[in-house]
C-alpha cells in the first residue's frame, strides 16, 4: 500500500511540472526583476517610481489621482498601460489617463484609447497611451518629448456622485519600442529632465530631495550616436567603391598608340 501511494504521489509531482503555465499578460514580480510597487502617488511630488516592463498595482478610491513615474531615453516611443478595477456595482464612468514628461508639460497620445467610459456594473476599464518617439533635442518653443522622467496620472474625469469614494483597483505597466537612428536629431540635452538634475554639485542632490532615482538599465544616451552613424559610413564607403569601379570603366586603355606622320 505504500509503495501505491508513493507512486501515485511521484506521478502527481510529475504531472504538476509537466504542466505548462497559464500565460499571464502582466507579468509577476520576478519577472520584472524585482518587486512591483503596490501603492501609487496622490501628486507629482510623491509619484511611485516604476521601471520600464514592471507591473504596478495600486489601491484607491473613485476621484483619486494616482501617479507613478517611470524613466525614458532617447529614442524610445514609450506606451502606458492601465487598467482600473471597478466595484461589482457603479454607474457609468469615464477614466482617462495622462502622461506628463520632465517639465510636466502634457505631452499628447499619438494613439491609443486615452479616456474610456465604463458601462454600469463593468468590471474593469482598461487605458492605453502611446507616446511620441523621445527626442535628443528640440526648440524650446516646441512641445517634443525629451529624455527623463516621465509621469502617469490615471484618474476619473466623468463620475456619478453616488460613486465618488467606492473602492478600485489600479495595473500600470510602461513599455518602449527603441525606434533607432530614424527619429534621430543633432544636438542633445545637457542633463536629461529628472527631478534634482539642475542641483549644484553631488553633495547638494545628495542632500536635496531627489524624486528620481531610476534610470534605464544602460544609462543615458550620450545623444549623439545612432546607427544614422552606420549608415552614412556604409554609404560612403559604397559611394567610393561606386566611383572607382566607374572611373575604371570609362578611362579605356590608356594613351593611343602614336602614328609617325606620312611622307
Amino acid at each position: 500500500m505504500r509503495t501505491v501511494r508513493a507512486l501515485s504521489a511521484a506521478l502527481l509531482t510529475l504531472g504538476l511540472a509537466a504542466a505548462p503555465a497559464a500565460a499571464d499578460p502582466w507579468p509577476s514580480a520576478s519577472q520584472d526583476g524585482g518587486a512591483a510597487p503596490k501603492q501609487a502617488g496622490t501628486s507629482f511630488r510623491t509619484a511611485t517610481e516604476i521601471e520600464q516592463g514592471q507591473r504596478a498595482t495600486a489601491s484607491g478610491s473613485t476621484g483619486d489621482y494616482l501617479y507613478w513615474s517611470f524613466p525614458a531615453d532617447t529614442g524610445q516611443r514609450p506606451t502606458v498601460r492601465a487598467t482600473v478595477n471597478l466595484p461589482d456595482t457603479h454607474a457609468a464612468q469615464t477614466w482617462q489617463i495622462d502622461v506628463h514628461d520632465g517639465l510636466r508639460r502634457r505631452q499628447a497620445c499619438q494613439y491609443g484609447e486615452q479616456t474610456r467610459t465604463a458601462a454600469a456594473d463593468a468590471p474593469s476599464v482598461e487605458l492605453t497611451c502611446v507616446l511620441r518617439t523621445v527626442r535628443a533635442w528640440s526648440e524650446p518653443w516646441a512641445n517634443d518629448p525629451l529624455p527623463g522622467t516621465y509621469y502617469v496620472r490615471v484618474t476619473a474625469t466623468a463620475v456619478p456622485s453616488s460613486d465618488l469614494g467606492l473602492p478600485v483597483g489600479t495595473e500600470v505597466r510602461a513599455d518602449s519600442e527603441d525606434i533607432g537612428g530614424s527619429a534621430a536629431v543633432d544636438g542633445s540635452l545637457a542633463e536629461p529632465l529628472v527631478p534634482g538634475i539642475a542641483t549644484k554639485s553631488e553633495d547638494q542632490r545628495e542632500n536635496a530631495a531627489v524624486l528620481a532615482g531610476l534610470q534605464p538599465q544602460d544609462g543615458w544616451a550620450s545623444g549623439w550616436w545612432s546607427d544614422r552613424w552606420a549608415w552614412t559610413a556604409v554609404g560612403g564607403v559604397l559611394a567610393a567603391l561606386a566611383g572607382i569601379a566607374g572611373y575604371a570603366l570609362t578611362r579605356g586603355a590608356g594613351r593611343p598608340a602614336r602614328v609617325p606622320p606620312s611622307a
